[in-house]
């Protein structure tokens, strides 16, 4: 069982702790809480006391996290420092990963279209600026 943290650290040369570097890698992956609990075999809660820093996290669960997530056990530790572009949002990675399920000719059909907006976009822009 994991233990609950006696004293409260500073963050490590980061301005964010363990935690929150787990919650934001898993938002930039498009993931909830659940889909991360499941991957790794645990409870959503858990996954939820771990962002938040109710419970410490050992080294199993840094490497859980760390491969359910796709990134370095360093990373998570914010021993390195990745250099992270800015992911769309949540609620457009569910939907793109909703679309990856499509058929091709249906994906095709939703890029087209997708393609004449943000080309109509583009121009409306150019013709303000």
């Amino acid at each position: 069982m994991p233990r609950i943290p006696k004293y409260k650290l500073k963050p490590l040369g980061n301005e964010l702790t363990i935690g929150q570097r787990i919650a934001q890698f898993r938002k930039q992956k498009g993931m909830t809480q659940v889909e991360l609990a499941r991957k790794i075999g645990i409870e959503q809660y858990l996954v939820a006391d771990y962002e938040l820093g109710r419970i410490r996290l050992y080294d199993e669960m840094v490497a859980q996290f760390a491969w359910a997530l796709g990134v370095s056990a360093d990373e998570i530790l914010g021993i390195t420092n990745r250099t992270t572009k800015s992911l769309p949002p949540l609620r457009i990675m569910k939907r793109v990963k909703k679309i990856e399920k499509l058929p091709p000719a249906k994906q095709k059909a939703i890029l087209q279209t997708l393609d004449m907006v943000l080309d109509s976009h583009d121009t409306e822009n150019n013709q303000e600026g």
